[in-house]
């Protein structure tokens, strides 16, 4: 099936789910915050939560600054 990860088109297994993206995409989840078509997963569901074909996902990473 296929995602949008962070703009991008991607080809990925059937029954994905949001932690198995995350670590596929090679980052840890520290710091890291996940939404699927805009909505944010709390960390507690990555593990449980399936994507489906042509779901949005977006990774974001939290940044320190001012």
């Amino acid at each position: 099936m296929t995602l949008t990860i962070n703009g991008v088109d991607r080809a990925v297994p059937d029954d994905v789910t949001l932690y198995a993206i995350l670590h596929r995409e090679g980052e840890s989840d520290r710091g890291k915050a996940a939404a699927v078509g805009g909505v944010v997963v709390p960390r507690s569901q990555w593990a449980t939560r399936v994507l489906r074909h042509g779901e949005a996902v977006e990774l974001i990473t939290a940044m320190q600054g001012g």
